[in-house]
This record gives C-alpha cells, structure tokens and sequence, in this order.
C-alpha cells in the first residue's frame, strides 16, 4: 500500500488532497498486469472503471463506421485514462490495447464516485485532465480537417517526441515501435502514403528511421511544414 500512495502523490488528478485521502484512495486501487498485444477494454463494453497506467505503454483506439481503425491517443506512465465512464456511466467509448507489457491501477466506479462526492478538489482535478484531453482531440481534428498528409504527419511526430521523445546525442527518440499502419491510422491516411512521406522525411535530414523507431533529427523542420 505504501508504494500505491508515493505513486499517487504523482498524479495530477490527486494533486491536493490530503495524505488522508489519498491513503483512502490507495487502499482501493486495484493493480493488474497486463502483457503486450492484450486488451483491457473493448470499445462498446460497460464501463466499470477509470485506470492508471503505472508502466508501460497503452493505445487507445476507435473503430470508423467503414471499419478502419483510428487511433485517439497513445497512454504515458502517470496518465488517467477512461475517467469519461465516470460521468455518463455509459460504456468504454474506445478500445484499450496493450503495446508494451503494462501495470495498470484499476480504481472501480462505484468507489471513485463515493470519494469524489466526499472530496469536490478531486472533481476538478478530473476535469483539467478532460479539458487538456478535449483540447488535444481538438488540435487533432483540426489538423485532420485542414493539412495535407505532410502536415499531419509532421504534427503527429512532433506531439510524439514532446510525449514520448527520449533526448539521445543525434536528436529525438520517440519511445516505442510504431508501424506504418499506425502512423496512418493515427493521421487519417493510407500506409503507402505514409511510408513516401517518411522517406521524404528522411531525405529532407528532419528524421531517420530504423525499423520500427523514429528519431526526430530536426524538430525545426518539421515544425516548418505546419507553417
């Protein structure tokens, strides 16, 4: 229980509360495991839970009316993810999809309810998450809804390096193996054009690519594009 509660003293939805609080919250919390290539949720199942990921990495997916798969956002270490369940009490909008071995905290709905409505700070906490998780959504449609496949990609890499970018001597790399069928899942594209404009990338010095990881050699040059 005592790691559960130095690990919540780093969460921004906990920011505030007293050591008391949180000692409750701690003793709630739930830890599961998960291995790569798992699902936690399926989108369209009930929703029971809001979760923490403590380790690893977690996509978060929509499926399209035509079938294809849309990816919404790619959850970091420390991140609240399926709070929307808490407050529509509807089912998982989204699935969630294990893309490294993962632990994941699992605070259940009806003992969260029972503490935000003892705690009002912990409301509010939830709701700067949501803004700041709305407000990337947003970026997202309007980057889908106004560039070229250039520019979304050259956005997607750049959000990708600020969230997930690890400084190494030669640039920026980003942190996990991502295919070109993401990448295009992720910017509203097809995998052969992804995979022209990455080369392009390439050629330009702004990436390299080996395998599956990126490294952004000049974020300048990306950034030029959405210029």
């Amino acid at each position: 229980m005592g790691s559960n509660l130095e690990y919540l003293l780093r969460i921004p939805l906990f920011y505030g509360l007293p050591e008391e609080q949180l000692q409750e919250i701690s003793n709630l919390l739930l830890e599961r495991s998960y291995q790569k290539g798992r699902f936690i949720f399926m989108e369209g199942e009930p929703g029971e839970a809001l979760y923490i990921l403590k380790s690893g990495l977690i996509k978060l997916t929509k499926r399209l009316e035509d079938g294809r798969e849309h990816i919404l956002h790619f959850v970091n270490p420390g991140e609240v993810f399926a709070e929307v369940v808490l407050f529509d009490g509807g089912d998982y909008p989204a699935t969630a999809e294990v893309q490294e071995d993962s632990v994941v905290g699992v605070l259940r709905n009806q003992d969260i309810e029972r503490l935000i409505s003892q705690n009002p700070s912990m409301a509010l906490g939830m709701l700067h998450i949501m803004s700041r998780r709305l407000r990337t959504a947003q970026e997202k449609v309007m980057n889908l809804a106004l560039h070229d496949t250039a520019r979304r990609l050259a956005f997607a890499l750049i959000k990708m390096a600020e969230e997930h970018g690890i400084k190494k001597p030669g640039g920026i790399l980003i942190n996990f193996n991502l295919t070109n069928q993401e990448l295009a899942n992720l910017t509203g594209s097809s995998r052969e054009t992804i995979n022209r404009m990455l080369n392009s990338f390439k050629r330009a010095g702004a990436i390299d690519v080996d395998r599956q990881q990126i490294m952004v050699l000049d974020k300048g040059k990306l950034e030029d594009l959405l210029r």
